[in-house]
């Protein structure tokens, strides 16, 4: 059975939430630094990068708040029991966190990777982020 581990990234933004959120609450923010291309179809979005797509399902969404995605071809062509049960609890998540007192804004990453390309997931999502945080000028 291959396990995915889960981890979360927190990264500092300056923006607001209503702001922030709109660029990862719908295909075209995503589009604009997370993927050459985001479209919709209802609760699936598909990601195109370098013409390749990728396709992900809406499992929750808050807006101004957190969207939550599943990825749907990961793990389609495995057969094994054990390993689809593992691999259905994986998701990818962006969250929007705002200090109480200081009013700071975060915005939290969760995700899961297979132990040995942990870091270069990490090293994805921080290259993501600052190319976010460019996009919007924070």
């Amino acid at each position: 059975m291959i396990t995915k581990l889960k981890f979360e990234m927190e990264f500092p933004i300056q923006a607001s939430p209503h702001m922030l959120y709109q660029y990862f609450g719908s295909p075209s923010g995503l589009s604009e630094w997370f993927a050459d291309n985001v479209n919709s179809r209802g609760e699936v979005y598909t990601f195109i990068w370098n013409g390749s797509e990728e396709k992900a399902k809406v499992l929750q969404e808050r807006p101004d708040e957190k969207i939550k995605f599943k990825w749907l071809n990961d793990g389609e062509d495995k057969t094994f029991f054990e390993f689809r049960i593992e691999v259905d609890k994986t998701f990818f998540e962006f969250r929007i966190e705002v200090d109480e007192i200081t009013k700071d804004v975060s915005l939290i990453i969760t995700d899961f990777a297979e132990e040995d390309e942990l870091e270069d997931s990490k090293m994805f999502w921080e290259n993501q982020i600052d190319e976010l945080k460019r996009t919007i000028g924070a």
